[in-house]
C-alpha cells in the first residue's frame, strides 16, 4: 500500500511538472511592426493590425515554449491608404489569394545572455514557407487584476524575394530586407 501511494504521488508530481500553460496574445498591448528601405535613403514603417497568437509553455520556463501566430494580411497599415492598397495587390501580398500569414515555432533556445533566446520557426507568406530565426528578449511576468501577463520583444530580418514578393526586382526603390519587430504581451489563459 505504501509503495502504491509513493508511486501515485510521483505520478502526480511528474504530471504537474509537465503541465502546459496557454497564453493568448493581448492585441491591446501588442504590436506587430515592420520596416523596409525606400530609395536607399530612408525607411518606411508599417504594421499589421489584426492577428492572433498563442504561446504554450511547460511550467514557468520558455525553454520548451511554442508560438503559433496568424496574421490577417489585409490589416496592413503604413498610414498611406494608396500604398496599403498597393501592398494588398498582386504586386505584393495578393491578399485575395493569400489572406493569412503564419508563424509556427519549431524550437526555442536560450543564449548566453540573460533573458535572451533564439526562436526558430516556419514563416509562411503567400505560398512560401521558410525557416526564420527571431531574437527574442523576455521582458518578464506580472500579475494584476486582469490576470497574469508575460512580455517579450522578438526581431528578425527576412528577404521579401524569398516569399515571392518581388515587385521592384532590382531593389532600386524598395529594399529586399524587411525588419520585423514584435512587441508582445500575452495573457495567461
Amino acid at each position: 500500500m505504501k509503495e502504491t501511494l509513493i508511486l501515485l504521488a510521483m505520478t502526480f508530481i511528474g504530471i504537474g511538472s509537465f503541465a502546459q500553460t496557454q497564453w493568448k496574445v493581448d492585441p491591446y498591448h501588442t504590436s506587430l511592426n515592420f520596416n523596409i528601405s525606400h530609395s536607399n535613403i530612408s525607411l518606411v514603417n508599417g504594421k499589421f493590425l489584426d492577428y492572433t497568437g498563442i504561446l504554450t509553455t511547460e511550467g514557468e520556463a520558455l525553454s520548451n515554449a511554442s508560438f503559433d501566430f496568424t496574421v490577417k494580411v489585409n490589416s496592413i497599415n503604413t498610414n498611406v491608404e494608396d500604398r496599403d492598397n498597393h501592398l494588398r495587390s498582386a504586386d505584393f501580398f495578393e491578399v485575395d489569394k493569400y489572406p493569412l500569414m503564419t508563424f509556427k515555432s519549431t524550437r526555442i533556445t536560450p543564449t548566453d545572455k540573460p533573458d535572451q533566446y533564439l526562436l526558430y520557426g516556419k514563416l509562411t507568406i503567400k505560398d512560401v514557407t521558410k525557416d526564420v530565426v527571431f531574437n527574442l528578449h523576455y521582458g518578464g511576468k506580472v500579475k494584476s487584476e486582469q490576470g497574469e501577463r508575460m512580455g517579450m520583444k522578438a526581431t528578425a530580418t527576412i528577404n521579401r524575394f524569398d516569399y515571392n514578393i518581388d515587385y521592384d526586382p532590382t531593389s532600386s526603390t524598395i529594399g529586399k530586407d524587411v525588419n520585423i519587430v514584435l512587441h508582445g504581451q500575452f495573457v495567461k489563459q
